[in-house]
């Protein structure tokens, strides 16, 4: 019998997580949509809303209306981007799978530069915006001083605790193998904006190869990050190293119920 294209696994799935984002998110499909589809691997796009309260959905609808590959979940409740992505993880079928941020302040091009590392055997490859992490880097509009001061500090202290020797844990542009996909965002419990520490810190645990490659990143208008946020970050630094040393991660982690979850297709 042969298989439908829908139950075919697609090379790279892309998720994309969004909260209230009906000012920037048709652009990023437009521009996610646009590099896949050049492209000589099967694919598809997944994007995840977390609860928003304004036209999101509509537009996520009417975007995938008259296109192929696109799936999306309509979540009514609001549980924070960590939890977003770890679902959109866990429901994406692709061998390699890759979140990036509704802002499109990394641009899907970089996906050339991590392709070559899975090729040779990388199960994560993530995209830093930090000179220090990769050479490429580079902040094309550069974030507000303040928001560069307190990731800095903040990341000293994140590399201190729990993802030693990686300067940018925090660029929403990053990809998994999809055995290391599910086995890291199975055992996270980050529903905040530390996920990204604690995924890197688990894909570390679990032994998988982590490269990086540089990012040259946009900074976009209306970000929901808030300074309250960066100290935030801190505390649940601190209680990620916590889960490491009292092998929290060795106990199963509540599961997301994917049966529960409406998928919408195209």
């Amino acid at each position: 019998m042969e298989r439908r294209e829908e139950d075919m696994q697609p090379y790279l799935s892309v998720i994309i997580p969004a909260y209230t984002e009906e000012k920037r998110i048709g652009k990023t499909l437009e521009a996610v949509y646009t590099y896949l589809a050049g492209q000589p691997f099967t694919w598809e796009m997944l994007v995840v809303l977390d609860g928003p309260t304004d036209k999101t959905p509509q537009i996520v609808a009417d975007f995938a209306q008259d296109k192929t590959n696109i799936r999306w979940i309509d979540r009514q409740q609001n549980r924070g981007k960590g939890y977003t992505v770890r679902q959109g993880m866990l429901a994406a079928r692709g061998k390699i799978r890759l979140f990036t941020d509704a802002d499109n302040s990394t641009d899907m091009s970089h996906f050339d530069r991590m392709k070559p590392l899975f090729d040779a055997g990388a199960h994560v490859v993530i995209a830093s915006r930090d000179a220090k992490d990769a050479p490429l880097a580079r902040q094309a509009v550069p974030q507000p001083f303040y928001k560069r001061f307190l990731g800095n500090a903040g990341n000293l202290f994140i590399q201190l605790m729990v993802v030693p020797g990686i300067w940018d844990t925090r660029c929403g542009f990053k990809a998994f193998s999809g055995e290391a996909a599910q086995k890291v965002f199975a055992a996270a419990r980050m529903d905040g904006w530390s996920f990204d520490d604690e995924a890197l810190a688990l894909a570390r645990r679990f032994g998988y190869k982590i490269e990086v490659v540089g990012a040259d990143w946009t900074d976009a208008e209306g970000t929901h990050v808030s300074k309250l946020d960066y100290f935030k970050n801190i505390a649940e630094a601190v209680r990620i190293r916590w889960y490491l040393l009292t092998g929290v991660y060795k106990r199963p982690a509540k599961a997301i119920d994917l049966s529960q979850v409406t998928i919408h297709h195209t």
